[in-house]
């Protein structure tokens, strides 16, 4: 079981580098934009580009947050009750995070079919809408996945990731 949670944990941050990589992309085509308007030159579809980046960015270093246990938190009440309150908790945040990206990848996977069936496209590259929705639904689905290790760690008593949030 370890040597799968490992795994589990190893493709999120593979995931979330990814993320960092395309952040990176997003923050070179807007130097590179307007460097480009400086000498007469802008990057055509700089909005959609930009646009593409940071949104799969934002959803694709999401799940590394729960393995992380980078998320928000309230640790200056967790660390003042006894140990198996603040894991009773940890274990309700958990499930509270398994339901909502559960929620949120059923609506985004109905709203990415409406978007494919239309063949909607983005106002200055033409690219597919739908391409927009792939990032969110691997982030929603990666996430869902994070917080059941989180569930099975907690239930398990193996150890969970500490607060990187300071």
């Amino acid at each position: 079981m370890d040597a799968w949670l490992r795994r589990i944990d190893g493709a999120i941050e593979i995931l979330a580098a990814c993320g960092v990589l395309v952040y990176c992309a997003a923050a070179a085509i807007s130097v590179a934009d307007v460097v480009g308007r400086r000498l007469g030159m802008p990057i055509v579809g700089v909005v959609d580009l930009v646009q593409l980046c940071v949104l799969s960015g934002a959803w694709l270093c999401i799940p590394w947050a729960f393995t992380a246990g980078a998320h928000v938190g309230v640790d200056f009440v967790l660390d003042r009750i006894p140990p198996g309150a603040a894991r009773a908790f940890h274990l309700l945040a958990a499930a509270a995070a398994i339901a909502l990206m559960a929620l949120i990848l059923w609506k985004s996977w109905g709203a990415w079919r409406m978007q494919a069936l239309l063949g909607d496209r983005s106002q200055q590259l033409g690219i597919p809408m739908g391409f927009f929705w792939i990032p969110l639904l691997i982030g929603a689905a990666a996430s869902l996945i994070a917080a059941a290790t989180i569930v099975i760690r907690l239930l398990t008593g193996r150890a969970t990731a500490t607060s990187q949030a300071h």
